[in-house]
């Protein structure tokens, strides 16, 4: 347990989302203490580190042409407006460290020279090697919207959806070379409508994953402020990953009653 701080030094990394990630960032940058966080810089990677045409490909598949439709639309009207990750953090003051990766050793200098104290990791597209985790005082922290280790991997509110949880649980964990698999810092538990009352959407369960996820995630890092915060070792015994859903996956979530958006 490390010693309280006057102010914890805190490098964001996260994947630029103009849909999703965005509303974790609308909670957070409104919601984190100003007087016991200092938001040192922000990294906004590109989201899938893939050309546009094999994203646009994978969206296709997984929601099918008429939410396909329906999910572009509403991207290119966010594009328009021009709000975005970075132009939120801009607003709260936090300033902008780029890269083409997290694990460049450039990176990794310039960011030990910044010396933080945690690294927030928020839907971050890349997987961190050893450098980086070892580049803040107290490590780095992930959020995932998943019960780990059982929804390790990608996508876990919607397998969270097809598996008929009751609820989909957002953790915040710490992180280490092996994918998910760190100690877990907190956790919370989002209710999914039933199909029995009619069923829920994918689209509200990522949303309010992302915004519970944020109140969490500030929760944590109090604590780790305070030096009262306590990681429960994950038994991997009970480990799975999941993929990147395939259309089969999105067919048998509708057959059950559940939707897309």
């Amino acid at each position: 347990m490390s010693e309280p701080t006057d102010t914890l030094r805190v490098l964001i990394v996260t994947e630029d989302d103009p849909l999703y990630v965005i509303k974790f960032f609308e909670v957070f940058f409104e919601e984190y203490p100003k007087d016991a966080f200092d938001l040192i810089g922000i990294t906004v990677d590109e989201a899938f580190h893939e050309p546009i045409t094999k994203t646009a490909r994978r969206m296709w598949g997984f929601y099918g042409p008429v939410d396909f439709v329906r999910v572009g639309m509403r991207f290119a009207l966010a594009k328009l407006s021009r709000r975005s990750i970075m132009t939120l953090a801009r607003r709260a003051g936090v300033p902008e460290v780029a890269c083409t990766s997290v694990n460049d050793p450039e990176y990794i200098e310039r960011v030990r020279a910044m010396t933080p104290d945690v690294i927030m990791s928020v839907a971050a597209p890349e997987i961190f090697k050893k450098g980086i985790l070892e580049s803040a005082r107290l490590g780095c922290v992930n959020i995932h919207s998943g019960r780990l280790p059982v929804y390790r991997g990608m996508m876990p509110n919607f397998w969270q959806l097809l598996h008929e949880e009751p609820c989909a649980t957002v953790t915040v964990h710490e992180m280490v070379e092996k994918l998910d698999a760190g100690g877990i810092l907190g956790t919370i538990e989002v209710p999914i409508t039933p199909v029995s009352q009619g069923g829920d959407a994918l689209d509200r369960l990522i949303v309010e994953t992302k915004r519970q996820g944020a109140r969490l995630m500030i929760d944590v890092l109090r604590r780790l402020r305070a030096g009262e915060a306590t990681a429960t070792p994950i038994d991997m015994s009970e480990k799975k990953y999941f993929s990147f859903p395939k259309p089969a996956d999105v067919k048998k979530l509708r057959k059950l009653g559940h939707r897309m958006l």
